[in-house]
């Protein structure tokens, strides 16, 4: 080993020599930094890794599944970070009160209230309905108060009392209100405004009383639908099913079909790039377009959504029986007259009603004339009887009524239909969920050329859905023809459109219009949060933009350390063979000088 002597003019047992740092020992330390270093590196790919494989597609599904399964479980009441809303559906037969909860905003500006519909203790959802509608309050509005006043204490039995004065509530009224005159609403709205804040602490303004067109009913059910989706959620393109492809940076949101009993509504997005209209054609669809923003201010576009939304009266599905019970009953009488025949006139000679099962008797009554019909279960020949009540007109761009339709890109959409386009599809039929429309098309035309005791038979044997009743058996060959007709007729969807999602459930729950409604009402709310957050961490933001959030950079100095390590080694390299080289020249040296002093040292 080399060794370096001190000698001055000091005792001889002063002399020591002290062993120098071998090259090796360094190259030691050196290689177990750089071990270190590379395993710490190692760790934190691993959970990289880790965390790019929990946000997968399949994770997130699986995480949403999760959030939706957790909807379901009671609401905690104890939890002081939630808040709560209140929204009162004031309809024609009768009103409901919904109470929804959300948490506090995340903090991204770019995304919506997780608001969700409140469920008591034993996990059902708080709602409530009374009867009769708000509209017969229309000649005694002092007491439209009195009439709400079984909701809202409903309601405020539910809502922790400590969150009432921050609790907003709508009230929202719908059909039975907008056929009264305006002087009568105003009577009934008036009246609530004044006596409910005496009585109630909730957050209740004039504007927050309203007779709502069915144009906003129909953009809120479509919010309402799509929150529920999460088509509102704008994540990467990675991150999106394969069915959901962005556009334009966001989900592709999906359209909404709606038939009840008395009316047919029709909700979906429209690119702000269309065709070239007519002056006519512009004009109807300024009326029949909704633009707004779900944004928590107008700089941030993100959720900027015009939707096309149209309500059909008359074009429900009883409704659509009794017109067509009308025409059929006018024009058999008329031939009647003109050519002396009896058809219909008695049981005996009935009118043969395509739109029946095979041998079902009817009778159809307008005030004192009376038709006999039987069913002769042709599905076809009744479709055909159904084309002129669509009431269709000559332009391509109109639909049903002659209303104009928005064109839809059938290639790249989505459709969800509710109500009738479920009940024709499932409670008979068992073919529910994706719709394919010659598939549906061959089952419905072999349930119409049953006999009718052999459905009542299969219906005794609880052959079809538990929901289906006498009804639904009786009429479902006329309705089935009908949704038919309404959708590729009438809305031109192909026959073979892949993309129609026939529901009565969202992920388990029905979904209200109020859910959109909320939705839209306190879209200002999460602005509260974001500047809450800003002042709370104005302090910290030098921290969350240093290098250590920023992968990149902090692999990238990872990377500039290695090579200065091994840059090092090699220096460190040359150095050991440049002493190993001059080593023997030195140990002479070492003995030349040490020997003597020894020999001076021990002569005395």
């Amino acid at each position: 080993m080399a060794r370096i002597s001190f000698s001055f003019l000091c005792p001889a047992s002063w002399y020591f020599s002290v062993p120098t740092v071998s090259p090796f020992s360094r190259q030691r330390v050196a290689f177990l930094g750089l071990f270190f270093i590379s395993c710490l590196l190692l760790l934190m790919l691993i959970m990289d890794f880790r965390h790019w494989g929990a946000s997968s597609p399949r994770d997130r599904q699986y995480e949403r599944y999760l959030a939706r399964v957790g909807d379901l479980e009671a609401t905690d009441t104890e939890d002081p970070d939630l808040n709560y809303g209140l929204v009162v559906d004031c309809g024609s037969s009768g009103s409901r009160i919904f109470v929804y909860f959300w948490p506090r905003h995340n903090g991204n500006p770019h995304d919506l209230l997780d608001i969700k519909q409140m469920r008591d203790r034993n996990s059902q959802p708080v709602v409530k309905k009374i009867k009769p509608g708000i509209s017969a309050m229309a000649d005694t509005p002092e007491h439209a108060s009195d009439y709400l006043r079984p909701l809202l204490s409903f309601a405020a039995a539910h809502v922790p009392v400590r969150k009432h004065k921050e609790t907003p509530l709508y009230i929202l009224c719908t059909a039975g209100m907008r056929l009264l005159p305006e002087r009568k609403q105003l009577a009934i709205l008036a009246d609530l405004v004044k006596d409910l804040p005496l009585e109630f602490d909730f957050l209740f303004s004039q504007s927050q009383a309203e007779v709502i067109s069915g144009k906003q009913e129909g953009v809120y059910a479509w919010i309402g639908i799509n929150f529920v989706l999460g088509r509102f959620d704008h994540e990467d393109e990675a991150d999106a099913e394969a069915p959901q492809e962005l556009v334009t940076g966001r989900r592709r949101t999906v359209g909404i079909l709606d038939m009840g009993g008395a009316s047919l509504q029709i909700a979906y997005e429209v690119p702000t790039s269309t065709s070239v209209l007519s002056p006519q054609e512009e004009e109807a669809a300024k009326i029949l377009l909704a633009e707004f923003n779900l944004g928590c201010d107008v700089q941030h576009t993100e959720h900027v959504y015009r939707v096309y939304v149209t309500t059909f009266l008359g074009f429900g599905g009883n409704f659509a029986r009794q017109r067509y019970e009308d025409l059929v009953l006018n024009e058999t009488l008329n031939k009647n007259r003109l050519l002396g025949h009896k058809t219909g006139l008695s049981p005996d000679n009935p009118f043969l009603d395509p739109c029946l099962p095979v041998g079902l008797t009817d009778v159809v009554e307008r005030n004192s004339q009376v038709l006999h019909v039987r069913g002769r279960g042709d599905w076809a020949a009744c479709g055909a009887m159904l084309s002129p009540l669509l009431a269709r007109s000559n332009t391509s761009q109109a639909s049903l009524n002659g209303i104009y339709q928005s064109p839809i890109d059938f290639n790249n959409s989505e459709f969800y239909g509710f109500s009738e386009f479920f009940y024709c599809t499932e409670d008979v039929l068992r073919i529910g969920g994706r719709y394919h429309g010659p598939t549906f098309a061959k089952a419905a035309q072999d349930y119409c050329g049953m006999a009718w005791s052999v459905l009542t038979q299969r219906f005794k044997n609880g052959l079809f859905s538990s929901h289906a009743d006498e009804h639904r058996l009786k009429y479902q060959c006329f309705k089935s023809a009908w949704m038919y007709q309404v959708l590729h007729e009438g809305f031109h969807f192909p026959y073979d459109y892949p993309n129609l999602q026939t529901a009565q459930l969202v992920y388990d729950r029905e979904v209200q219009w109020t859910l959109g409604a909320i939705l839209y009402k306190t879209r200002f709310l999460p602005l509260r949060d974001l500047r809450q957050e800003g002042v709370r961490q104005a302090h910290g933001n030098w921290f969350r933009l240093s290098f250590v959030y920023n992968h990149y950079l902090f692999f990238a100095c990872i990377l500039v350390v290695l090579l200065a390590i091994i840059l090092y080694l090699l220096r460190l390299r040359r150095i050991h063979h440049r002493q190993t080289r001059a080593s023997a020249p030195l140990n002479l040296l070492w003995i030349e000088e040490v020997v003597p002093m020894i020999g001076v040292q021990v002569g005395p």
